[in-house]
């Protein structure tokens, strides 16, 4: 199956929480079976399957390919680098969530160190 390349205006997205494989590859302009591979690829993209192994993308996926998209086409990177990028976005996001985390765990110590004394 072919699919023509995105022009400057790919359709707009509809607006559902669940965007069939179809909708999906029609916005980005890519085949599905490139979609698939991908899910392979890149462990962070991961649809849900429903009944007949149908994949349903949400919001966060539909984010995630247009990300992977831009590191691939427009940037130029390879599987491999753009798998590199996306680790590290993902690593960076994990320790600042631990950050936020450890500074209101100390806040809460404060206080309770505070209504002690």
């Amino acid at each position: 199956m072919s699919v023509p390349n995105p022009s400057a205006e790919s359709p707009p997205l509809p607006n559902k929480r669940y965007l069939s494989i179809g909708e999906v590859s029609k916005h980005f302009g890519l085949a599905p079976h490139v979609l698939r591979y991908w899910e392979k690829e890149f462990p962070q993209l991961g649809p849900i399957k429903r009944r007949g192994n149908r994949r349903c993308y949400e919001q966060r996926d539909v984010l995630l390919i247009a990300r992977i998209n831009s590191l691939l086409k427009e940037q130029g990177l390879t599987i491999a680098g753009a798998r590199k990028v996306l680790d590290n976005d993902d690593t960076q996001q994990d320790q600042a969530q631990s950050k936020a985390l450890a500074r209101q765990l100390i806040a809460e110590l404060e206080e309770l160190l505070q209504a002690i004394k």
